[in-house]
């Protein structure tokens, strides 16, 4: 079953660190709870998201990569 996101990120032709400042400004404004899905074009978010999430607390609920476009679906968490 797809993950509906209640917030989308687009930072596809973004490059490292772009993207994960980007969600770190969006995360915030969002509600603990919601769900989030980042769209992406830099493979080192492969790494850099789910380190974000690991180290903020926030639940990575789905990663998966489409025709070089990389999609993740964060839940935003209390303790981040």
């Amino acid at each position: 079953m797809p993950i509906e996101p209640d917030h989308i990120l687009d930072a596809t032709g973004l490059f490292c660190p772009e993207p994960v400042m980007l969600l770190h400004n969006r995360i915030r404004d969002i509600a603990v709870g919601e769900v989030l899905q980042v769209l992406a074009t830099d493979p080192s978010t492969t790494r850099d998201i789910p380190k974000f999430c690991n180290f903020l607390g926030h639940d990575l609920l789905q990663q998966e990569e489409v025709e070089g476009q990389f999609h993740y679906w964060l839940r935003k968490c209390e303790s981040g």
